[in-house]
C-alpha cells in the first residue's frame, strides 16, 4: 500500500470512529442502550431507574436521538395508563458486543484502579 493510500485509508477509519462517537456521544446514551440491551425491552420509567442521575427531560431527549439514529424502537402499548416501551432495533443490537466489551473492560479497570 502506498503512503497516500495508507493515509486515505487511515482517514476513512478515523472518520468511522468519529461517526460512531457522534451517535453515541454524551453522558447517557451508552447507559441507556445498556439498560435496554440487558432487559431486551424496557419501559421509560425502568430506564429512568437504571440510569443514575438522568432527568425525565434528558432521557426523553436521548431516546429521541437514539430513535433518529435507528438504534431504538419506541412502541406505545394500548394500556391504561398508556405504556411506552423501548427496544433495540436490529441495527441497535449490533452494539451488543461493544456494550459487553465496555462492561468487561469497566470491571477490569475498576479492579485495576481500586483493587476490588
Amino acid at each position: 500500500m502506498e503512503c497516500r493510500d495508507f493515509e486515505k485509508h487511515h482517514k476513512n477509519e478515523m472518520r468511522a470512529v468519529q461517526d460512531s462517537m457522534d451517535v453515541l456521544n454524551g453522558k447517557w446514551k451508552i447507559s441507556i442502550i445498556s439498560s435496554i440491551c440487558y432487559y431486551n425491552k424496557r419501559r421509560f420509567s425502568d430506564i429512568l431507574g437504571d440510569v443514575d442521575g438522568i432527568s425525565n427531560k434528558m432521557l426523553s431527549k436521548e431516546l429521541k436521538e437514539l430513535e433518529l439514529n435507528k438504534l431504538v424502537k419506541r412502541t406505545v402499548l394500548d394500556t391504561q395508563p398508556v405504556t411506552v416501551q423501548y427496544e433495540l432495533t436490529a441495527h441497535g443490537k449490533t452494539l451488543q458486543t461493544i456494550i459487553n466489551n465496555l462492561m468487561d473492560w469497566g470491571k477490569r479497570h475498576r479492579k485495576e484502579i481500586t483493587g476490588k
